[in-house]
């Protein structure tokens, strides 16, 4: 351990007497949370969920109004915001699936770059695997999805069982002994992945009841699935749908009464209390970088991994092309952004590896498939993307979510659901006009009005599989090496 933090010295000097200041090379703080949707963020909207930490991340920084993952799941969506590649292109195309040993992604170019670099907290990439990843000089985790009490931790490759603290509180610790660790003046890049908000939601106990007086009804589009794919109404009962056992309250809650609203409140109020607690831990991160006079020379980006519905369409978890699963957070503060910007054009996870390699002057990884927004949110840049791809593909623990590709532009969004028999769409393909139509209540696929608008988003979508290199009536994508993927045309990707 020793040689290695010589090594990375003296990587730090030469970079240092080639390249000007240590100060000129940020540090970057990386918050990463699980499932969570933009508007359980005060900042984004919410009215009940109070946040001020995150919000004056906001105020002095960026907020992306139109942020989005390219694949609705945890380990696809993570590896695509270190990579800045698709999922067909790194390989994790599902929840099980480890990241490529040799495959780049920032934190290891940061590392090559004198940095020092760890991860803390949810990898997630890897069910059953919880030893250090290439790429760090410290890794903190654990296997699965962790516990939100007593979660069995492998710190830097020892294994170790903490008293039963809860999970966030765990993870903010770690990170600020690692952080105090670094010398004065050397840059370091930390990952923090939070377990929060991803269910099964147990809050703080100071926090189990701060929204009890709170109603929540269901969505507007809980119910009425009459112009919706079979597969939804297929998946009512499942796991994933409403009517499941996924978010059976009453067997946690033996006090909550028996009407399903109320089983229903109560799991949305659980998961905006796991939330109250991230901002705590960004709220002790920030005072600690402010302390020790830090705050102003780091990036700090906080991000969620995917979206989430919570009763939209009649689902729960996430895995689909709807708004409310696709949709996430993006905040970023620090050099080389400006203070208390909203940007609305639409960036991807795979755009963090870029933006974060540029303001660090740290040379690009190769052949990706996201791009830096630096510019974006200074100047703007009319070349910036007005559509992409999405891609899902169907697990076998989960076989009632069928394939998904989709091309969402800055108006309108379509979702195909293809198979690889050579027969048509088993499922209804679904179009909606996302102005007007933002809960996406109306599917306009079959409405001869809007006839037009369907052909060309699905000769758009054919372009873009093509672009990738991928055949949209196949089952599965193939797995890319991740190295050298094919690019699409820049401004429609």
């Amino acid at each position: 351990m020793r040689s290695r933090t010589v090594m990375a010295a003296v990587l730090a000097g030469l970079f240092v007497a080639a390249t000007g200041t240590a100060a000129e090379r940020p540090n970057v703080l990386l918050i990463l949370c699980d499932d969570l949707r933009p508007d359980a963020i005060g900042c984004y909207g919410s009215p009940h969920v109070n946040t001020p930490h995150i919000d004056a991340l906001a105020t002095g920084g960026v907020r992306f109004r139109n942020a989005f993952c390219t694949t609705s799941l945890c380990s696809p969506s993570r590896a695509s915001m270190l990579t800045g590649l698709y999922a067909h292109a790194h390989g994790v195309r599902n929840n099980f699936t480890e990241l490529p040993p040799r495959l780049p992604h920032w934190p290891g170019r940061l590392r090559e770059q004198g940095y020092a670099t760890a991860y803390i907290g949810k990898w997630h990439m890897g069910e059953d695997n919880d030893a250090p990843r290439p790429g760090f000089d410290w890794f903190v985790s654990h296997k699965g999805q962790g516990k939100y009490f007593g979660t069995e931790w492998n710190v830097n490759g020892e294994r170790r069982e903490t008293p039963p603290v809860y999970y966030t509180t765990v993870v903010t610790d770690f990170s600020l002994d690692w952080l105090k660790r670094q010398p004065q003046g050397a840059p370091w890049a930390l990952c923090l992945g939070h377990k929060a908000p991803h269910s099964f939601y147990f809050p703080e106990p100071k926090y189990e009841h701060s929204f009890d007086k709170v109603p929540v009804p269901y969505p507007a589009s809980a119910f009425d699935l009459a112009d919706k794919p079979d597969w939804i109404r297929q998946r009512l009962t499942t796991w994933h749908g409403i009517y499941g056992p996924l978010f059976e309250w009453r067997k946690k809650f033996p006090d909550s009464r028996p009407e399903a609203v109320e089983d229903f409140e109560k799991m949305v109020h659980a998961y905006w209390g796991t939330v109250l607690s991230v901002d705590d831990s960004v709220g002790r991160l920030v005072d600690f970088l402010k302390a020790s006079g830090q705050f102003e020379n780091t990036l700090v980006i906080f991000m969620g991994d995917n979206g989430l519905l919570e009763g939209e369409h009649g689902m729960v978890d996430k895995r689909t092309m709807h708004e409310p699963s696709i949709r996430v957070p993006i905040i970023a503060r620090g050099p080389g952004l400006p203070t208390g910007t909203r940007v609305s054009q639409q960036v991807l996870v795979e755009d963090v590896a870029p933006s974060i390699l540029e303001t660090c002057r740290a040379p690009q990884l190769e052949s990706i498939h996201g791009r830096s927004w630096v510019r974006l949110c200074n100047e703007g840049d009319p070349e910036w993307r007005t559509a992409w791809l999405y891609e899902y593909n169907d697990e076998k623990q989960f076989p009632y979510t069928p394939n998904i590709r989709g091309i969402r532009t800055d108006g309108f969004k379509f979702i195909r659901y293809p198979h690889g028999d050579g027969s048509p769409d088993r499922h209804l393909p679904e179009l909606y006009a996302l102005e007007a139509d933002p809960e996406e209540l109306h599917n306009l696929v079959a409405d001869p009005a809007h006839a037009a608008t369907r052909a060309d988003l699905e000769r758009q979508l054919t372009g873009l599989l093509s672009s990738f290199g991928l055949d949209q009536r196949r089952d599965t994508m193939p797995i890319d090496d991740g190295i050298k993927p094919t690019l699409p045309d820049a401004k429609i990707r």
